[in-house]
């Protein structure tokens, strides 16, 4: 919340008359200051209709719900002969940094620490499980699903039609903490392709994506491992491991 300091100063004037003279000399000074103390406030995207899970240090579900609140500040002059009205505004760039209720930011990808686990390979269920942990000292938090494009392909996966819905929920990830992906594999059709290679990004409420990292899947014992797939799409972060049996 934007909040304003008023200070009003006013300064007398002093008027002296000499007895014995005709001049008289006399002034007067007035001044008034406003100051204003911009101490950030929390707006986002959706306003209050986002809700917000926590995804706490080591734990695989997070705890806790709250809503976000877009806060704006007006501050009035002390002198009472005008007013002025706060608001949040963006970089020198253009870009506002939305951040929630608490001022915690959007996590950007360089704070995040990738994982691609391989998982039933060959099987039905076959899928990619992405864990993303917060590196940082500070928490951050995400939204919606990665963009990940598979192997050589130029193509961003779309996302899973069956996944749950929440993909406008913003998770806040503690330091050390974690959220999961998912991405589905399906070789539906002769052509397929083949990798172990895969990038991926965070995605924004608005759909634009921060940036890229190289992955590389892992089979359960840390060995590369090459995924065959004709068509593939993938699900939200969340606090929980998809498809944990």
């Amino acid at each position: 919340m934007r909040t304003f300091r008023i200070g009003t100063t006013a300064l007398a004037a002093a008027t002296a008359a000499l007895a014995l003279t005709l001049t008289a000399c006399g002034g007067s000074d007035s001044g008034s200051g406003v100051k204003a103390d911009a101490s950030q406030g929390g707006g986002t995207a959706e306003g209050s209709k986002n809700t917000d899970k926590t995804a706490g240090t080591g734990g695989d579900k997070g705890t806790g719900t709250r809503s976000s609140q877009a806060s704006t500040g007006q501050g009035t002059s002390g002198s009472g002969s005008g007013s002025g009205s706060g608001s949040r505004s963006g970089s020198a760039s253009g870009k506002v940094t939305v951040v929630d209720s608490t001022g915690t930011r959007p996590c950007n990808g360089d704070e995040m620490s990738y994982s691609v686990l391989h998982r039933f390979p060959k099987q039905q269920g076959e899928h990619l499980l992405i864990t993303a942990r917060n590196a940082d000292s500070k928490p951050c938090w995400v939204t919606s699903y990665p963009s990940v494009i598979l192997g050589d392909t130029s193509n961003v996966l779309r996302h899973s039609p069956k996944d749950a819905p929440g993909g406008s929920t913003r998770i806040t990830v503690k330091p050390g903490g974690k959220v999961y992906s998912a991405v589905n594999l399906f070789t539906d059709s002769a052509k397929t392709h083949t990798s172990a290679d895969l990038s991926l990004a965070l995605r924004d409420q608005t759909g634009d994506t921060g940036p890229g990292t190289d992955q590389q899947a892992f089979d359960s014992k840390g060995v590369p491992s090459k995924f065959t797939w004709s068509s593939a799409d993938v699900t939200n972060w969340n606090t929980a491991k998809p498809y944990d049996f």
